[in-house]
């Protein structure tokens, strides 16, 4: 292909009018097509959802990396080898020579400790599971030490299983390393550069930002300082097509790469499309019913056990939930250690009215029911509503961005949301729990916005500190005991959260990609993809 018609391609694929479409993307550009309506900022410490994790996955590097196939592996990022003291207090990291960030910058323990701190200090939705592991910004200077320019002391402040926090250190946003210098050059009024991060980036990642339209695009541009192996790819377009219909018109075409918000019949038909592959694999995280306890008829424990029997778990799974999740009822997800089966709720409207009648509502009541407007959340707000009405509840859906439906959510201002999330992106059921259930302060002023136990208002400080002695057993055996219990435990409490659907990641690309491994910790690394023509 010319340089002239590599040009009207990259018109073509950034919406310029004057330019024809032409199929196929150019051989060093990746165009990618998923929904930005939850990409509210390019903040490291403030994103929250997948969304974001798979932008930044690009641009930053964490201390260690958490393989993408074999979930239970960590390996070696920035820093190249580490070690656990005899104590189990802390960790030591050595950091590889000759990284740099993009701006040329080396790439220092002092970064490292400085980007930690930050994420304390700010107290933005990153540093959430790193509080409950007892990191504060009070103790974070001590907690986090650079001990010489190549090393890097985690001391933890109290006790626990270390491997939880190695795994943290590979999860993107709370561990993402910073550049402090180029970051503190764009300060202002003491803000740690939150400000300019909105919109810039200081990551020694594959690829840097050029550009961020919100709801359009975002451009991603080859960093050419990069430490590693440097990306075949010059360039990577992520387009914001919430339409899955478009995104499927424009892979069969060829005029996108990678579609990552495609709806199951879109799926469907890309699986029998030449030229293209649809992968669908297990993720992380769930699909859920959440209910606000501020709202006094949601925090009786019987209306939310009534909810419980208005879901048509095996209906939703059945007939909406293919390629995006498969049914699962408990707050862990499957292969994780202390897994228990699932108790079995099934849609019994007369049980239901019962409760509710108990519960002092035997004529039902009205709410509001939030869900993203796009699939499978829509769809799945609507067969919820049916179910809820044969109840007596009747239910208003509110469809909006993740900003009107999450945003409401972290402000603890909503009463039934159709939800995705349910942490998973470290191997480990602590993920899940710290992240659905675990609340150590229900406090509006605590803003624990990472915590959906939090934006629920479920308090229930004897779970907690299950969820907190569990993390501090290293047998396994009697780790994965102590989570079976806590199951149990939630059973009984009946918690805000219940999840009907575990989650599958399924994406349609170009057959001619070679490369693409899909991280179902969400930060896909695009970077190492070629293209074979």
């Amino acid at each position: 292909m010319t340089h002239h018609a590599r040009g009207l391609v990259l018109a073509a694929l950034l919406g310029t009018a004057a330019y024809p479409v032409l199929a196929e993307t150019p051989d060093d550009q990746l165009v990618v097509g998923f929904s930005m309506t939850n990409v509210l900022t390019l903040d490291p410490a403030a994103i929250t959802g997948r969304e974001p994790v798979q932008i930044l996955a690009n641009v930053y590097d964490n201390l260690i990396d958490l393989d993408a196939v074999n979930r239970s592996q960590v390996n070696p990022d920035l820093a190249e080898s580490w070690e656990v003291s005899e104590d189990k207090r802390s960790i030591t990291f050595h950091l590889r020579k000759g990284a740099t960030f993009a701006s040329g910058n080396p790439v220092t323990a002092d970064d490292v400790v400085w980007s930690l701190v930050r994420v304390m200090n700010l107290n933005l939705a990153q540093a959430s599971s790193l509080k409950s592991y007892g990191f504060s910004a009070e103790n974070a200077e001590e907690a986090f030490v650079a001990s010489d320019p190549q090393t890097v002391v985690v001391n933890l402040p109290k006790p626990m299983d270390p491997k939880l926090v190695i795994q943290r250190m590979g999860i993107v946003g709370q561990a993402s390393v910073l550049d402090s210098k180029l970051v503190k050059e764009n300060e202002k009024d003491g803000d740690w550069g939150a400000a300019w991060l909105n919109t810039n980036s200081a990551g020694s990642g594959m690829f840097t930002f050029e550009s961020w339209k919100p709801n359009d695009r975002i451009i991603l541009t080859r960093n050419d300082e990069f430490w590693g192996e440097p990306s075949a790819m010059k360039r990577i377009i992520m387009r914001h097509i919430p339409e899955s219909q478009n995104q499927r018109l424009m892979l069969e075409k060829g005029d996108l790469d990678i579609g990552f918000a495609l709806a199951g019949p879109d799926l469907k038909a890309l699986s029998a499309t030449e030229g293209v592959t649809v992968l669908s694999q297990p993720g992380t995280g769930f699909y859920y019913l959440a209910a606000s306890m501020k709202d006094e008829r949601l925090a009786n424990p019987k209306v939310r056990e009534a909810l419980r029997y208005l879901i048509d778990y095996q209906g939703v799974n059945d007939a909406i939930m293919p390629f995006y999740g498969h049914l699962h009822q408990r707050p862990i997800q499957s292969g994780l250690p202390g897994e228990l089966p699932d108790p079995g709720y099934t849609l019994d409207v007369a049980k239901a009215k019962a409760l509710l009648a108990e519960a002092g509502y035997p004529d039902g009541f009205s709410l509001t029911l939030r869900a993203l407007s796009e699939a499978p959340f829509m769809s799945a707000a609507t067969a919820l509503q049916e179910t809820l009405a044969q109840g007596g509840i009747k239910a208003e859906i509110i469809s909006g961005s993740g900003e009107q439906i999450y945003g409401a959510m972290r402000e603890r201002n909503f009463e039934l949301l159709i939800g995705r999330g349910g942490g998973g992106q470290m191997p480990h059921p602590d993920s899940n729990l710290r992240t659905l259930v675990y609340n150590p302060d229900n406090s509006d002023e605590a803003k624990l916005t990472n915590f959906q136990g939090w934006r629920t208002s479920f308090f229930d400080p004897a779970i907690n500190a299950q969820i907190d002695a569990a993390v501090v057993e290293t047998d396994p055996a009697k780790q994965a005991l102590l989570y079976e219990d806590i199951q149990k435990s939630l059973e009984a409490a009946v918690p805000s959260i219940q999840p009907f659907s575990e989650v599958l990641d399924s994406v349609a690309y170009r057959s001619d990609l070679q490369g693409f491994v899909l991280n179902p910790s969400w930060g896909t690394d695009l970077g190492v993809i070629t293209k074979a023509r």
